[in-house]
């Protein structure tokens, strides 16, 4: 039982402590550019993905319409809306804006890929209707695509309240682009900013609607010998949801897709194929959907070893009282305003949405369609 207690309790921190450590230490840099840097005008395409989106989409398009880099095409991928959004893009077709719709609801992925079909531009820059891009943002994106080994770029979230003020996840969403920049480094990142992110139109072959498109973009640009980066210069800036119900319900949707993703993408798990990539896929995805179940073996084996030694009495208490710390910040949630409940909070939350991605995954379920968060 104590092989049970150690072993769940590394496991349980090593996704969020021991990887990015590892990755620091001995995972040497990618080697910094030596070849000529294509200076060529690249053209770009700004696809946005939409359903019934009418309430913020006026909003997206004047954003997408004052970006400083002339866009060849502003795209936007409406998975059969029904409401008005598709009359408000029309109403900016004077502007250059086009509709590019999908007759039966067939979700996001399935509308961005008859986008991209029609798409010209050398570089594919994929945003939501509710995330607001910097003027200078696209600038940043071209930049990096100015490297020839570079085959997607994604955003760093900034995740703010109406007022502008970072909120509820503000340090795990700051830790987590963090490690983005680590992975980018090193063999580039395992998923992309699903909100704003962009690829060369070359990689963006094998599409398949029914993985995210964020997670398989990054992949197809490994497939191709490229590599998947972060800019901390390119910014999306989205505000909080509105219901904390409904931003559960989003953490329990991205880890259904990205556990349905990865299984129909199992071969990158192959560390002979896919190297130090595999590795970060190994670290970063599996063992962070592990983490609840592993911590739950963690509190378990404490309740079994607390009488045999003082040490594991300890290590029972202590995760009784963080647990109570944390129900206590539920139920109150003034609380929350203390940041190291604040941030307890919010990882439990998480890890209870994780248990319960893995429990439908199992179970069959699969998430292909739904209705964006209210923000």
């Amino acid at each position: 039982m104590a092989w049970v207690f150690w072993l769940c309790g590394i496991g349980a921190i090593y996704s969020y402590a021991i990887y990015p450590l590892l990755l620091r230490l001995f995972v040497p840099r990618r080697k910094a550019q030596r070849e000529q840097l294509n200076d060529a005008p690249l053209s770009v395409t700004l696809v946005i993905a939409c359903r019934n989106e009418e309430r913020r989409l006026a909003k997206k398009l004047d954003n997408a319409l004052q970006l400083r880099y002339p866009l060849a095409q502003i795209l936007v991928a409406s998975d059969a809306s029904d409401d008005g959004s598709d009359a408000i893009v029309m109403g900016y077709a004077d502007r250059g804006v086009r509709l590019v719709r999908s007759e039966r609801r067939l979700g996001k992925e399935h509308a961005q890929a008859l986008a991209i079909a029609q798409a010209t531009g050398d570089i594919v820059v994929f945003s939501d209707a509710g995330t607001e891009l910097p003027p200078d943002s696209i600038d940043a994106i071209v930049e990096r695509f100015r490297d020839p080994r570079i085959g997607a770029v994604s955003s760093e979230d900034l995740f703010v309240a109406p007022d502008g003020k970072l909120v509820g996840e503000g340090a795990y969403v700051r830790y987590e682009m963090w490690l983005r920049r680590l992975e980018s480094e090193r063999a580039g990142l395992v998923g992309l900013s699903g909100s704003f992110f962009a690829a060369r139109r070359s990689v963006l072959t094998r599409w398949d609607s029914s993985i995210p498109s964020d997670f398989a973009c990054a992949l197809m640009t490994v497939r191709a010998g490229l590599v998947a980066v972060s800019d901390s210069r390119v910014r999306g800036i989205y505000t909080d949801i509105k219901d904390p119900r409904k931003e559960y319900q989003r953490k329990v949707r991205t880890a259904v897709r990205g556990m349905t993703g990865l299984a129909r993408l199992a071969g990158v798990l192959n560390p002979f194929r896919y190297g130090v990539f595999s590795f970060q896929v190994w670290s970063h995805k599996v063992m962070r959907w592990l983490v609840p179940w592993l911590l739950l073996g963690t509190l378990a084996s404490s309740f079994v070893l607390a009488r045999s030694h003082p040490f594991y009495q300890a290590a029972l208490y202590l995760q009784l009282l963080a647990y109570c710390a944390v129900l206590c910040a539920h139920f109150f949630s003034g609380l929350r305003s203390i940041g190291v409940a604040r941030i307890g909070y919010y990882f439990v939350q998480a890890n209870i949405a994780l248990a319960h991605a893995a429990i439908l995954f199992v179970s069959g379920r699969r998430i292909v369609v739904w209705d964006p968060s209210v923000r």
